[in-house]
């Protein structure tokens, strides 16, 4: 019989930890409850001691979110597991995860701490935790750099304390699959009390093997896999849930385990996290890119028509991606067919917003031929992944060209009333940028400028992502539109308004 792989996203609390990945807590709401939809076992909702916003979004997760475990994270601290335990408390079902460095290099630089000191706070932790909750998960932090009798000890000691999962952390992705499987193996076979609780594998994807490393843990004895949403996470990111999760599906030969995960929500949770987050999923990204199910060799496309298995190992529809669209939407189509296109996607929206989704779309196939899946779904997951807005585009004008000084006139609405300013720039986008910045009273750093088409032909639908720096925060953003120009605008207006969310957020993420 397959075993059942506990499935621990983490795309809240670590995939949070990319660079410009900030998420409001509407919006980690918004993608807690997708993450129940798609079925996975723990949800770690956050680090409530690093932000009062993060704190109140682990609450909030606690009280709403049924079906999954609701995990926080923790220092091995007694303040951290207090402000953890109180954000936790609404949860039927809760898990504190502590964490502690083991590895001589972060004993020597970072914690200054002997090998008994760190073993005696570690104990100390979960003894602590367990006064809220029997559920307790311990992570040695950077394990895969730990000396493996040491590592063994404070295993062994943390689960005479009361841990119920030890997490074997590749903190900063240096293991290899073949180091990382003979790691779990070895702690299944030294740690004499391993038998009362799970093994996790928690691998970072610095080499780009974090998917392996984690099947590899998975081969050896592993329990549960602790992985993101399009594998988001600090620096290269972390173990894909999606590779993990079909890995899993499509190779029982191999690793005979089975997940909970309902695969045809995966596809939908990927863009939520994408369109939330502001981070694009790369065209080639394993099940979820772009180019994941698509075929342009005159070889393959021969082979795909006589038989998909022959270039396909998965169907695009085993991940919720509608392979076929049968129902072709234009400027004459009506609600009736806009809603049931919209459900055939996997989007159920109330009258509010299919109303406002619905006057993007009459607006957007004013100026196309026709409206494809991506277009829907770019236009409904904007309406949903928007900031409290703040400021709302209402007018844009730039006149640029040989011998013109690209101008730019940009009209907003803030709290009801309109506001209107010009400026110039080295093009039109610059123009709108600084027109903009002066009439926000706002002077970010725009570190990143992506632009691509979210479908194909002269009348694509265009999509640009921004990520801004503002007194050493950073924000993500995106806007869509037929013009560039225009989606500039929305993608930048978009990144003014989450910074005036959290301009007077306090506190400091830490890992």
């Amino acid at each position: 019989m397959a075993r059942r792989i506990t499935i621990f996203d983490t795309t809240l609390r670590d995939g949070e930890q990319s660079p410009g990945a900030s998420l409001t807590p509407p919006q980690k709401l918004e993608i807690a409850r997708q993450l129940a939809r798609l079925g996975v076992d723990v949800l770690e909702a956050g680090f409530p001691i690093s932000s009062p916003g993060d704190a109140e979004a682990v609450h909030t997760i606690a009280k709403t979110i049924k079906g999954p475990v609701i995990a926080a994270l923790a220092r091995a601290l007694k303040p951290d597991i207090d402000v953890a335990a109180k954000a936790l408390a609404p949860a039927k079902e809760r898990r504190i995860h502590i964490f502690l460095a083991t590895s001589p290099i972060h004993r020597k630089f970072k914690l200054r701490k002997a090998m008994e000191e760190i073993q005696r706070l570690a104990v100390s932790a979960v003894k602590y935790a367990r006064r809220f909750t029997d559920n307790i998960e311990f992570s040695p932090e950077d394990a895969s750099r730990t000396e493996p009798e040491f590592l063994y000890r404070v295993l062994e000691a943390v689960i005479d304390a009361g841990a119920t999962t030890v997490n074997i952390p590749d903190t900063v992705g240096y293991a290899v699959p073949e180091v990382y499987g003979p790691l779990i193996r070895g702690i299944a076979n030294n740690v004499s009390n391993i038998d009362k609780a799970i093994i996790s594998c928690h691998c970072q994807n610095d080499l780009g093997l974090a998917t392996a490393n984690s099947l590899a843990g998975i081969a050896n004895g592993a329990g549960q896999v602790e992985c993101t949403i399009n594998g988001i996470g600090e620096r290269a990111g972390n173990a894909s849930l999606e590779e993990i999760v079909m890995a899993l599906a499509l190779r029982p030969d191999v690793y005979n385990a089975s997940t909970g995960i309902r695969t045809k929500e995966i596809y939908k949770a990927s863009r939520m996290v994408s369109t939330l987050t502001g981070m694009l999923v790369q065209p080639n990204k394993a099940i979820v890119g772009e180019n994941a199910f698509r075929h342009e060799s005159g070889i393959h496309q021969d082979g795909i028509l006589k038989h998909r298995q022959t270039y396909e190992i998965m169907s695009a529809e085993s991940i919720g991606l509608n392979d076929a669209q049968t129902l072709v939407l234009g400027k004459h189509s009506g609600r009736h067919a806009f809603r049931q296109r919209l459900q055939a996607l996997g989007y159920e929206l109330g009258d509010a917003q299919l109303q406002h989704a619905f006057a993007r779309f009459k607006d957007l196939a004013d100026k196309k031929k026709e409206v494809f899946d991506e277009d829907l779904a770019a236009i409904v997951e904007e309406e949903q992944g928007e900031a409290r807005e703040t400021y709302k585009l209402v007018y844009v004008h730039t006149s640029a060209g040989s011998g013109t000084v690209p101008t730019a006139t940009i009209k907003l609405e803030k709290d009801g009333k309109l506001i209107q300013d010009a400026a110039c720039g080295d093009g039109p986008v610059d123009a709108c940028y600084k027109t903009i910045n002066r009439m926000v009273g706002l002077h970010p750093e725009l570190l990143d400028y992506a632009l691509r088409a979210v479908t194909k032909g002269q009348d694509a639908l265009g999509e640009v992502a921004v990520r801004l720096r503002h007194k050493g925060g950073e924000v993500s953003a995106r806007g869509t539109s037929t013009d560039i120009v225009e989606a500039s605008a929305k993608a930048y207006v978009s990144a003014i308004n989450k910074i005036e969310q959290t301009r007077t957020a306090g506190g400091k993420r830490r890992r």
